[in-house]
């Protein structure tokens, strides 16, 4: 169910983003409590307005992030989207159309996954906003993609492996991967914030959602926190998730650790290797100065992809995991093109 389109900064745009509410099945009575209706921004290029069918590419958001964070219109600042408008503008282009879904929960993200701790986020987007967008907008039938950013690009690369045939295109921009590397350090400041709490996950998201303090270590502990309710749900658990390591003493939890390795696209590509060689293009890239170390998790991810016979373009640039919308200049031109040639 949806009302009316509400229009975006519509003097900014060449082209309209609209936001509508909608209302989906699959989150109503979450366990976290969050809305169960969001508001789904879609840019519309001019083509599109003209009644033109158009591919449609999904865009994710990074962790802590939503679709609406793409959408930056300040006259200092390009948000991916209007940089995207003003690329269309200049080159005369048809582009593609844009969803951004809000996949944001009271515990900073979803990896865009079904979680019994979470919700269904996973059906969100590849079963409930394809085919809401598609009934709603021009949309070129099949042509469809799915890119992102940080935990976006794990999304991206996750919904292209789960769903079969949904998605044409996956592109990863900085995508979890190798979750040692980005994960194992965090386990240290999340058990350290834990301890103050008696190790007990509960109690220190009942502190955090008074202030949202992300400083010391409170960025590690709602990530290694939101992982594991993505990775490790249990309903019976308190918290509604299993941590991966013992809080007293921070020692891994090999089985706990197993679940979340289940998803890691290293591990994930050796079991989903058939669906990855169908798609029309799979996009991998990182910053040499990643902070997180994603840079050689990605290098791991090809080499698995490599000895799996999955083709794929890997590409690495000068950068870091942070400020990366202008990436997205270069990421939805490619997979436009091999939507199109597809």
């Amino acid at each position: 169910m949806s009302a009316g389109p509400f229009r975006r900064d519509p003097s900014a745009f060449k082209g309209a983003v609209e936001t509508r509410p909608f209302e989906s099945d699959v989150l109503r009575d979450n366990r976290l409590g969050d809305p169960h209706v969001r508001e789904l921004p879609v840019y519309l290029p001019p083509a599109a307005l003209d009644g033109e069918a158009l591919p449609v590419i999904f865009c994710l958001s990074g962790f802590t992030g939503r679709g609406q964070s793409m959408l930056e219109t300040h006259p200092w600042k390009t948000g991916a989207v209007l940089a995207y408008d003003r690329a269309l503008e200049a080159s005369g282009a048809p582009g593609c159309i844009l969803a951004m879904p809000d996949a944001f929960t009271r515990l900073g993200g979803s990896q865009y996954v079904n979680s019994s701790a979470t919700g269904r986020y996973a059906d969100y987007v590849a079963e409930e906003l394809v085919s809401f967008v598609d009934e709603t907008y021009p949309t070129l039938d099949s042509a469809r993609g799915v890119c992102g950013k940080s935990s976006g690009g794990f999304g991206a690369l996750h919904l292209a492996m789960q769903y079969p045939g949904v998605f044409r295109a996956a592109a990863s921009i900085s995508g979890d991967c190798d979750f040692e590397l980005p994960l194992g350090p965090e386990m240290v400041g999340a058990a350290r914030a834990l301890l103050p709490h008696g190790g007990d996950p509960a109690a220190w998201l009942e502190q955090f959602a008074d202030k949202h303090d992300l400083s010391g270590d409170g960025h590690a502990a709602i990530n290694v926190l939101a992982m594991s309710a993505c990775y490790a749900p249990n309903p019976e658990s308190p918290s509604g998730f299993d941590l991966p390591f013992d809080p007293e003493t921070c020692t891994r939890r090999a089985d706990v650790w197993a679940r979340f390795l289940a998803f890691d696209p290293v591990e994930a590509a050796r079991d989903h290797a058939a669906v990855l060689k169908d798609l029309d293009l799979l996009y991998l890239e990182a910053g040499l100065k990643d902070e997180f170390g994603l840079q050689f998790g990605l290098r791991r991810l090809v080499q698995v992809l490599s000895d799996l016979g999955v083709p794929h373009e890997h590409v690495e640039h000068d950068g870091g995991h942070f400020g990366l919308d202008r990436r997205y200049a270069e990421v939805l031109p490619r997979i436009d093109r091999a939507l199109r040639s597809s």
